[in-house]
């Protein structure tokens, strides 16, 4: 029995600019995991997920491809880092087997509901770490993230992979996401080759690692609303085009705004980073403004400006539209009433704590 887990991730910083390449953002990986147990087995296999009535869904192969027993099936992400991990594993000439695959997840609320912690991202990397170690495959940071994002646009996900770096990598990041174009261009090639890909420098990719300040704490907060990432960035992308010139100042002072606080991260300047944090809430509202669509909901207002009484710099986390808000406070003062303060407006505080991987 193989058993794999992944953590889910928050973003801090950064987000829109973050899905054009070469614009920064800075995310953290968090201690919560969706964990993949496999077993090989033998002529069937199996998916099985909690999250999903714990029904398993079976498959068999034809020609060495995977083929459901269902036509519609929720496991999308995790079928095609099956797909993508498989071929990168026939091209080093491994024999292909059957296995049964169970997802357990610890990214949902107890009825199911999401927290917006990036549980496709870290289902992904729990798939391809899980195959990797399957098929006797050396599964480097570098080679996860790669098939975990190559998984991801075989889906047409339009996020940037961010989460996707952050549940490979762990513990805060910097991260530029890569040109994607160019991606899809080497796929297309006639003599496409996984391994070529991936051994290849990716335009624009950049994943940094960073050490917070000793005394930077990071509090989460749920608004108890779920949010659809990949809607909102559809929505904004759709309507950004409305005023090119107020996105292109958007993406550069979104650039500015990260590459101060990622400095801040650099020189343990705290107040530094808590000022760049209330700069890029600015940012997305604005945007938010401009385009006509809700990022920061009455919900995650009131959860920014009740932590910011608490002398905490606020934002929302990821796209907005509900789920999380995040703050960042210089040591551990004004914690406990804020967290009852929060319960007042129905805020959950999340006790989550950021996770490294090394």
């Amino acid at each position: 029995m193989i058993e794999v887990s992944a953590p889910g991730k928050l973003y801090i910083a950064g987000e829109y600019a973050v899905v054009e390449p070469g614009h920064p953002a800075i995310i953290v990986a968090v201690d919560q995991f969706i964990t993949v147990s496999l077993e090989q087995t033998k002529n069937v296999g199996s998916i099985t997920s909690f999250q999903y009535g714990n029904l398993p869904i079976l498959w068999r192969r034809h020609n060495d491809q995977l083929v459901l027993d269902k036509r519609e099936n929720p496991f999308h992400y995790i079928l095609a880092a099956i797909t993508l991990t498989e071929k990168y594993a026939k091209e080093l000439n491994k024999s292909l087997a059957f296995f049964s695959l169970t997802v357990d997840s610890e990214l949902d609320s107890s009825n199911g509901r999401k927290y917006g912690l990036g549980s496709s991202a870290a289902v992904t990397v729990a798939t391809v770490k899980a195959l990797c170690q399957f098929y006797e495959l050396e599964d480097t940071d570098e080679l996860v993230f790669k098939l975990a994002a190559l998984a991801h646009l075989s889906v047409k996900s339009n996020g940037s992979c961010g989460d996707v770096a952050a549940s490979v990598y762990g513990g805060w990041i910097a991260f530029t996401t890569f040109d994607r174009e160019w991606v899809t261009s080497q796929q297309e090639k006639r003599n496409y080759s996984i391994k070529e890909l991936i051994e290849g420098d990716w335009p624009c990719l950049s994943i940094l690692s960073l050490n917070p300040p000793v005394d930077l704490r990071l509090v989460i907060g749920w608004t108890g609303s779920p949010a659809s990432t990949s809607d909102l960035v559809d929505e904004v992308t759709s309507k950004r085009r409305r005023d090119q010139q107020a996105y292109e100042q958007f993406l550069e002072d979104s650039k500015q705004c990260v590459n101060l606080m990622i400095e801040g991260f650099q020189t343990n300047d705290i107040l530094l980073i808590q000022q760049q944090i209330r700069r890029n809430r600015n940012l997305l509202v604005k945007m938010s403004q401009d385009t006509g669509v809700v990022i920061e909901t009455p919900a995650l207002t009131q959860l920014c400006n009740v932590a910011e009484q608490y002398h905490g710099a606020a934002k929302s986390s990821g796209a907005g539209g509900g789920d999380c808000g995040i703050v960042l406070f210089n040591r551990r003062e004004g914690l406990l009433p804020l967290m009852t303060a929060w319960e007042e407006e129905g805020i959950t505080n999340l006790p989550l704590h950021v996770y490294n991987t090394k």
